[in-house]
């Protein structure tokens, strides 16, 4: 993206560095790898860096409007609703594709929309490894908003914990040390105290949630939710309290947020940054172009159920038509040069949203394949996992 940080940062490169790195990052799983990590951030100037964060901020500005609030309420299944919702999410992502104008300029394209917690602990930590092993140049950040990492982190514990102690607020997860993504779950709980724990060791007594602390029933008054109901539902899990009772706790994620904002926002959004897109069971007629459309459930997570090459024929066999959406095609810029071939790119834009919804943070997916993913990456390097730095 910036020739010369990419072409000083490539001739740099060092694969015992890399692999001291990633040594050091995986110290928190003892070793075990549970995703592929980068061996380059995305450097990119200030024009793309303008386009990003004005896309960004567009669509969560309409997020604000009473139309979108109106039109979400549909997006959460009758059976799935929980009480004590709040005003907005505290948690939100917004990601974009890096694609490329005809003139060859880099343009953000929206792919996805989440309103439900990233990696936020772990891309600080990917910041402060790539400035151990890498050469990041010292007008380069990773933050938003005017922020350093001494003041994200305290919005951040703002956001987990609200009014509570530590120990009286939990990371909720389905086996949550089985997951991928517990290496962020560890480093919460060893920079902010919360602790993850599984959503089938939690007690219900009245309207009040217990979990065990070092041998002591502790209650919980906030829950930091990293449960996701597609694969509570898929898993058969068996838990002792529901999601749907009216219980004394709170949210830090509130779990509505999730299908409000989500895949069902995306035919919502218009503007230059926001690809076509449409319900399928309101469509009269498709496109004639299907073959530059995706199929996407509208109830899945990290991509699970999407269909990119599609027809009539396939469409048409759709039967529970309003979970799914079709979604015009984005092209990936070849945007990151590596020592076999350029790798593309998705950014995802990271906000908390305490009094107001503010961008802190970024996380980068990079791919040499057909999509992103583990499964279009087979035995490919300089691709996966990483953080973008803006000026």
């Amino acid at each position: 993206m910036i020739p010369e940080i990419r072409k000083e940062f490539n001739s740099g490169f060092s694969e015992l560095t890399y692999q001291n790195y990633i040594k050091e990052l995986w110290r928190w799983t003892n070793g075990e790898e549970d995703f592929r990590v980068c061996e380059t951030p995305l450097f990119i100037e200030q024009a793309l860096t303008d386009k990003l964060k004005n896309s960004a901020e567009d669509i969560v500005e309409y997020l604000q409007t009473d139309k979108f609030k109106e039109l979400s309420a549909r997006a959460i299944p009758n059976q799935l609703f929980v009480p004590n919702e709040d005003s907005h999410p505290i948690f939100l992502q917004v990601d974009f594709a890096i694609t490329q104008d005809i003139n060859g300029t880099p343009e953000p394209k929206l792919i996805e929309l989440q309103g439900f917690p990233s990696l936020y602990a772990f891309q600080a930590e990917l910041d402060r490894l790539n400035r151990k092993y890498n050469r990041i140049p010292d007008n380069f950040r990773s933050y938003f908003s005017g922020l350093n990492e001494e003041e994200y982190f305290f919005m951040l514990k703002q956001a987990i914990l609200g009014e509570h102690k530590p120990e009286n607020v939990i990371l909720l997860e389905i086996e949550p040390h089985k997951q991928k993504t517990r290496i962020d779950f560890y480093i919460t709980e060893k920079l902010i105290g919360v602790k993850p724990v599984c959503i089938t060791k939690i007690n219900k007594v009245g309207k009040k949630l217990f979990y065990n602390l070092d041998g002591k029933k502790t209650e919980v008054h906030r829950i930091y939710n990293r449960v996701i109901f597609d694969e509570l539902i898929r898993k058969n899990i068996k838990y002792n309290f529901d999601f749907r009772n009216q219980l004394e706790v709170e949210w830090a994620g509130h779990p509505n947020w999730f299908f409000k904002v989500s895949k069902h926002s995306l035919p919502l959004i218009k503007g230059n940054y926001a690809p076509d897109c449409f319900y399928l069971n309101e469509l009269d007629n498709y496109p004639d172009d299907l073959e530059n459309y995706v199929l996407k459930p509208l109830y899945s997570f990290a991509g699970s159920g999407v269909i990119v090459d599609i027809n009539k024929e396939i469409l048409n066999e759709i039967t529970e038509r309003e979970n799914y959406i079709l979604q015009h095609k984005v092209e990936y810029a070849p945007l990151i040069e590596t020592p076999d071939q350029f790798s593309s790119a998705e950014i995802r834009m990271m906000f908390i949203w305490l009094d107001k919804p503010v961008l802190v943070n970024n996380l980068l997916r990079t791919s040499k394949g057909k999509m992103m993913g583990v499964d279009f990456n087979k035995g490919k390097t300089w691709v996966g996992s990483n953080i973008v730095y803006h000026p």
